[in-house]
Parts: C-alpha cells; structure tokens; sequence
C-alpha cells in the first residue's frame, strides 16, 4: 500500500457532466491505499480462504426482486459486446448483455477463463464482494473524497492524474477506448479489454490504474449535485431484474429501488465520444446488486481505524 498523506484539494469539476458539480474545497486525513486494483490472483486467495461466492455467482432470491419472471432467476452477469452495426448511443442494453454464467471466473461469459489474466484487476464485482474482500484484508473501501484525493496524485485542479494533456507528447497513460464506442476501438494503448494493473505509469503518489482500465467502489451513497438524466449520459448499465439486494437502504435517495454507490475513475470502455470520466473528478453512480466487466475496487487502511475482518 501507498500512504497519501493529508491535505486540501479542489473536488469534482463544473466543466464536464453535472454530476461531478459544484467543484468545492476537502480536506482529508492521511490514510493507506492500495498501490493498484486487487488482481484476480489476490482475489483467488480470497475465495479460496473463505469459500466467498460472489454476488453474480449466486442465484438471486426471488423475495429481493418482486415480480420477477422465473426465467431470469439465474446467477450471471453484464457483458460488453460490440454491436457490429451503428447503433444510437442512447440504449446501452444494444452492447450490454446479462450472461448466465459471467462472473469474476469467467469475465467474458461462461467459456472464458482467468488464464493470463492473473495480474489484470478483477471484474464482475458487486459492492457486497468488494466490501468483503476488504474485511477480509483487514482493509476498508474508500470513501469518494479519499478516491478523488488519492487520484489526483498531487495536482490539484489539474484535468487528468498526470496533469492537462490527456495524452502528454503522444502517450497513452491509461486503458481507455480509442475509437467511436461502441464499434471501433483502436487499441492505441495496447489493448481492448483490461489490462494488467502497472501497465501504465504511476501517478505522483505512486498509483496505478487510478484512471481507466476499470472503474472503482467507493464507500459513498451517491448523490447528484444537480438534476440530470445520468441514463442517457453513461456506459454503466444496472441490474436488468431491477430488484433490490435485501436489507439494504439509500439514505442519500430512499425513493431509489435500488441503492446505489459512487464509482470512480473510468474504465477502459471510456471513449471520446461517449463516457468521458477517464478524469479525477468524474463520478458515477452504480446500484450495489450490479456487476460488469468493467468494475472492480482497491481497499484503504486510514491510521488508527477500526476494521471488522471476516
């Protein structure tokens, strides 16, 4: 782990997606994070510890889904496809699909496999996993202000990790999509699906991945700071049973079905023209029953905490 030392910065942005507004002044205690996303190989020694089945290997329980048709009562998860066809960028269900049988184990549907995936961050996470390979570590999940501190690795204000050019005498310093999502991707970074997590160059604190490759939990309910139809604007699709994990509760937004925590970073399905939050400040909010291919975490450890381990 890194420790990020304390400090003030100038959070979110007023000059992209309404969400990441009104930009104002944290502060934030000093704490430990993890120098890059947890892998799929330390996520295995997770499972393999404890015998944890993670939320998209389970089959749901009808009681947290009210009305459900029988037929969708199936563990899986979401999966990007390229369409193959032009597609209006209004309808993310044209290159999501839920897949029986998708999950950290098998990221690209039921024939896939972690083989030389071992050092890429793991995917098909709910916020219910993250949080318990957290525990487990002794770890917890940070917080938005905590994410968005540690991201920026020092420089304030400034529009991406490493400062104002997005790719700084021609280098790409992150996994993002290069192209016209959702049908061209260039793979001018390298790749086209994840990649491993020191693939790309550390910020000024030493962190990798902050930015693209896949986007993160955070420990924050999300709020919009202003109002927004965020359906129309986002590559992060929901749980297409549209239940509500049991037990759980928004304080932040009751009247939301399903609660729903902050994201934070982008991933590599990020593209110029759609999904902009390759950026510190971006923001995102994802319901705690979902996973995809794109989401995974890392963990915090602040001084003096106090930590359930499981």
């Amino acid at each position: 782990m890194i420790f990020v030392p304390s400090g003030t910065f100038w959070m979110g942005s007023d000059r992209h997606y309404p969400e990441e507004g009104p930009a104002h002044s944290v502060t934030v205690d000093g704490f430990f994070i993890d120098e890059a996303p947890v892998t799929n190989a330390q996520f295995s020694e997770f499972v393999s510890a404890t015998n944890y089945r993670t939320f998209a290997e389970a089959v749901p329980d009808p009681r947290d889904y009210p009305g459900i048709l029988p037929d969708m009562l199936y563990a899986g998860s979401l999966v990007f496809r390229i369409p193959g066809k032009p597609v209006e960028l209004d309808d993310w269900t044209l290159w999501w699909s839920f897949q029986e049988g998708a999950n950290w184990r098998h990221p690209y549907g039921p024939r896939s496999s972690l083989k030389g995936l071992e050092d890429h961050p793991v995917v098909h996470i709910s916020y219910r996993d993250a949080l318990a390979y957290a525990q487990w570590r002794g770890k917890d999940l940070p917080t938005e202000a905590e994410w968005e501190f540690a991201a920026r690795g020092g420089l304030d204000r400034a529009e991406y990790a490493w400062g104002a050019e997005f790719t700084p005498a021609g280098r790409h310093m992150a996994n993002t999509w290069q192209g016209a999502f959702p049908n061209v991707n260039h793979a001018q970074d390298g790749y086209v699906h994840t990649s491993p997590v020191r693939a790309f160059p550390p910020n000024g604190y030493g962190l990798y991945d902050m930015i693209g490759n896949v986007w993160e939990w955070t420990s924050d309910w999300f709020a919009p700071r202003h109002e927004a139809d965020a359906s129309k604007a986002c590559c992060i699709p929901r749980n297409p049973r549209g239940g509500r994990e049991s037990g759980s509760y928004d304080p932040c937004q009751p009247e939301i079905r399903i609660p729903r925590k902050v994201l934070k970073g982008g991933s590599h399905l990020c593209a110029p023209n759609y999904c902009r939050r390759y950026r510190p400040a971006a923001r995102h909010a994802e319901a705690i029953d979902t996973s995809t291919c794109h989401v995974g975490f890392r963990c915090v450890v602040r001084p003096g905490g106090s930590y359930e381990v499981t």
